[in-house]
């Protein structure tokens, strides 16, 4: 009986509470125009091919489950999103002045440290962070710029602002689900995007490998760049092999690398040669056994010397995690008013930093209430959504907290947005974020619309792939 149903793709879909990125979108009529011609049965059966089709192009991601490594293909939602091109130009304009703030604060930490000088932020949340590293103190980038790509976290709340969730500015990972989810829509639903006036998302490759050749070690006509990967088993190895298909580089791994009078070599069947810019996907302490770790395997010994004699570009750079530490990011609008002297274009997430001991007080007293992340985690591990937690899981949260507040943030619970998606033979709504990914070499550019994710369990708000969401097509209007 499913497999024969004729009601058109929003029929009976209600949002309920939650603003809904379709329905309250004005931009939106045509694409929902289009989804009410197609019966469920007709979007179930293309989904089903599409989730063959990226079985069989090995679009996946890496799930680390009791020391085995499960490989799944990340769920996608047929259903696109769509973003008015007036919204887009906030997102975009808030997005480039985040990253001139971090890059600007990374600059500064890195030498003067005035910010430090003048109370803006407390010292010890800089210097005594995990990701500070002081080997890079005095270090001089091209254009101030240390982080060149990065993933910007926005959520929309009930009145449908957008708000600033948290920032990547390590290796942000990702933006190859968006450029493979607009593939995949283009073959599957050909019908729903033609005339509709979407932004592409193709140049991102072009738009990234032009950024590297910029930050490239002065004097070099014509820049070799590579990507540098720690292998196979890395949880975003397809996304290393993309990107440097999509970027027309060689993808390399820490062996493929060679240090020679302080600058760096690939090893080929020629012999060595010479390479200028490393797109890392690699975190700092893995880098290089000299500097950091000495048991790491997967780096390149004396990469740093390299970096730091200023023979080789490393995108990001060094020590670029102290920014999106989530104890920085609760004063991300104060950077952005000290650096720049401007009000923040995307308002952050009202944090409290249990540091501090007002807020620890409050987050214990409202802790039923609250969302507290620690700060260093990633991948949606280690949060308590207070108001859906069982009182043994408040009481651990609880027990965690006094014992290492300087470990947690807390903020409200976000009544984040809804989109539409369709859930076995039925379309309903689901909690969706947006990540941005910007890249900045001499300026930023900001891809049009960034990676979807969706929350697929009724009434997670939990979006990231390694806890069960997925990831919908965005589609920016012209």
């Amino acid at each position: 009986m499913t497999d024969e149903r004729t009601d058109s793709v929003l029929d009976g879909y209600v949002p309920g509470e939650f603003y809904c990125e379709m329905l309250r979108n004005p931009e939106a009529d045509k694409v929902r125009e289009r989804l009410a011609k197609l019966s469920i049965t007709e979007l179930r059966r293309r989904a089903t091919d599409a989730e063959s089709e990226l079985y069989n192009l090995g679009i996946t991601f890496t799930v680390y489950s009791d020391n085995l490594a499960i490989d799944r293909i990340l769920p996608f939602d047929v259903i696109p999103r769509v973003i008015a091109a007036k919204e887009w130009a906030l997102i975009e304009a808030g997005v480039i002045q985040r990253v001139a703030a971090i890059n600007e604060l990374l600059h500064d930490l890195y030498h003067d440290q005035n910010l430090l000088k003048d109370g803006i932020i407390p010292a010890e949340l800089l210097l005594g962070n995990a990701n500070y590293r002081p080997l890079m103190q005095g270090v001089d980038l091209p254009y101030r710029s240390y982080v060149n790509i990065c993933g910007t976290d926005l959520v929309r709340n009930a009145e449908g602002g957008f708000m600033v969730l948290e920032d990547n500015a390590r290796t942000p990972s990702g933006v190859s689900y968006v450029i493979e989810n607009r593939h995949l829509m283009q073959r599957a639903f050909p019908d729903l995007l033609t005339d509709i006036g979407i932004r592409p998302v193709d140049n991102y490759g072009f738009k990234l490998v032009q950024a590297m050749r910029e930050i490239a070690p002065k004097g070099i006509e014509e820049p070799q760049v590579v990507l540098l990967s720690p292998g196979t088993y890395n949880s975003a190895y397809f996304e290393h092999v993309f990107l440097a298909r999509e970027m027309g580089i060689p993808l390399v791994e820490g062996h493929d690398l060679v240090i020679r009078d302080d600058r760096v070599y690939m090893r080929t069947i020629d012999g060595l040669t010479r390479i200028d810019v490393i797109y890392r996907r690699l975190n700092d302490e893995f880098l290089d056994p000299e500097a950091f770790r000495p048991d790491s395997m997967l780096g390149v010994r004396g990469l740093m010397r390299a970096y730091k004699a200023g023979n080789v570009a490393l995108a990001n750079a060094i020590g670029t995690g102290v920014a999106d530490d989530k104890a920085v990011y609760a004063y991300m609008p104060r950077i952005i008013k000290y650096y720049l002297a401007e009000e923040p274009i995307l308002p952050n997430v009202e944090t409290h930093i249990c540091r501090e001991p007002d807020a620890l007080k409050y987050t214990l007293d409202h802790l039923d209430e609250l969302v507290v992340k620690p700060v260093g985690e990633a991948g949606g591990y280690g949060i308590t959504i207070g108001p859906r937690a069982t009182k043994e899981e408040l009481e651990d949260c609880r027990t965690k907290l006094l014992a290492d507040p300087s470990n947690y943030i807390s903020q409200p619970t976000i009544s984040l947005s809804v989109s539409p998606t369709l859930i076995g033979n039925a379309v309903e709504p689901r909690h969706v974020d947006l990540r941005p990914f910007a890249i900045t070499g001499e300026k930023t550019w900001v891809l049009p619309g960034g990676l979807s994710r969706v929350a697929l369990r009724k009434g997670s708000l939990i979006v990231n792939s390694s806890q069960g969401g997925g990831s919908k097509d965005t589609w920016v209007l012209e």
